[in-house]
């Protein structure tokens, strides 16, 4: 029953963390044309405007801070993994297990406490660019910083139930995948 509880809230966070992953990679790719046109405009035309310089900079920062929680599923941090890689893989998802929970909820719960009063005082004055012609949407861009806390956590949450499961689990090579898919 508990595994089946796991299984079933981390296939939920998976797919929200997917599909998010999956329109981070389409942004990803607008921001690469829109650099591109960017770059024609300036060079090959003479023409050049702020606002247009500054979206490339909330998409970029709308990939990094909304992709790390499908960069952390994809087990794509860096890790140093002199001892690790040697583990079991119940001693890996111990590892993996204490790592969610004492290191890396505890720095998305603080990142969200810090920026939360930093983000609320952007909204209350709706901060826009300081430059002339810049974009009237800071506030948004700084949102993305609770985003990312809350992402991070949410995918923190995935991993510590795919990590239970796998301690839990009476086989050695336990697969989550086909708990969830039953």
């Amino acid at each position: 029953m508990l595994l089946n509880w796991l299984a079933h809230v981390t296939g939920f966070i998976d797919k929200i963390t997917d599909n998010t992953g999956k329109l981070i990679s389409w942004l990803t790719l607008f921001m690469v044309l829109l650099t591109f046109l960017i770059v024609v405009l300036r060079y090959g035309f003479n023409v050049g405007w702020i606002g247009m310089q500054e979206s490339v900079l909330y998409f970029h920062g709308t990939v990094f801070m909304l992709g790390a929680a499908y960069t952390l599923k994809a087990d794509g941090h860096v890790r140093v993994d002199i001892f690790y890689q040697n583990f079991s893989i119940k001693g890996q998802a111990l590892v993996n297990l204490l790592g969610a929970l004492f290191l890396l909820l505890p720095v998305c719960i603080f990142i969200f406490y810090i920026s939360f009063d930093y983000v609320a005082t952007s909204w209350r004055i709706m901060e826009k660019s300081p430059e002339a012609g810049g974009l009237p949407l800071v506030y948004l861009s700084k949102s993305l910083l609770l985003l990312l806390a809350v992402s991070l956590s949410l995918q923190g949450i995935s991993e510590i139930c795919r990590n239970l499961h796998t301690l839990l689990s009476k086989s050695k090579h336990p697969s989550l995948e086909k708990e969830v898919s039953e």
